[in-house]
């Protein structure tokens, strides 16, 4: 008899500690939206778009739940940000900060989660090389969301846009996939070696 739920095909690590159902999935995708909007408030404020900790909470999100929680995730984090819920930055909240430079990496966050997500499906976290691309890869596709939408919306150059939105977060970046890429695979042992 298989149970109903969100969660789509290989098991993540959620499922290792979880039982699949629709309500779980409920309360992992909210868990993960109020965890991003935690970690959104680690600020280290840098103009146009500050340096938080939510990119490292969308790594460990998406790689947690998988794909389609992952995603639906940073969807709610979005979507309850846009109505009130001060959780982006510095406790903001509202559709201005959507429509803003920033928002393409908030955009970027629901793509990034469904990667890593899918990646994690595939059993890259489970060692720290592999967990390290993933990571690296959901970086990447955040970027590349947030990127021309800071562009479009400050009327920036290439060079202006990568001096603005990205140089400034290549170091740190690579310190979150390095955290997330020790987190995960160190987790999945532990659950290993308990479940026995």
């Amino acid at each position: 008899m298989s149970t109903l739920s969100l969660a789509a095909g290989r098991p993540t690590l959620a499922d290792r500690l979880i039982s699949r159902s629709l309500v779980s999935d409920a309360l992992l995708v909210v868990g993960g939206a109020a965890f991003t909007g935690l970690l959104a408030q680690v600020v280290i404020p840098l103009q146009p778009v500050p340096i938080t900790g939510q990119t490292l909470a969308v790594l460990l999100v998406g790689s947690t739940l998988g794909a389609v929680r992952g995603s639906l995730a940073m969807v709610v984090y979005a979507l309850l940000g846009v109505v009130g819920v001060p959780w982006f930055t510095e406790a903001s909240s509202g559709w201005h900060v959507v429509a803003g430079p920033t928002g393409g990496y908030i955009v970027g966050f629901i793509f990034a989660a469904g990667l890593t997500g899918w990646l994690a499906q595939r059993q890259w976290d489970r060692r720290v090389i592999g967990a390290f691309v993933s990571f690296m890869a959901g970086t990447g596709v955040t970027f590349a969301i947030g990127l021309p939408w800071l562009a479009v919306a400050l009327g920036l150059d290439l060079q202006q846009t990568l001096q603005a939105g990205l140089y400034p977060f290549i170091i740190g970046g690579v310190i979150k996939a390095l955290v997330a890429a020790g987190v995960i695979p160190l987790a999945w042992k532990l659950t290993d070696r308990f479940k026995k």
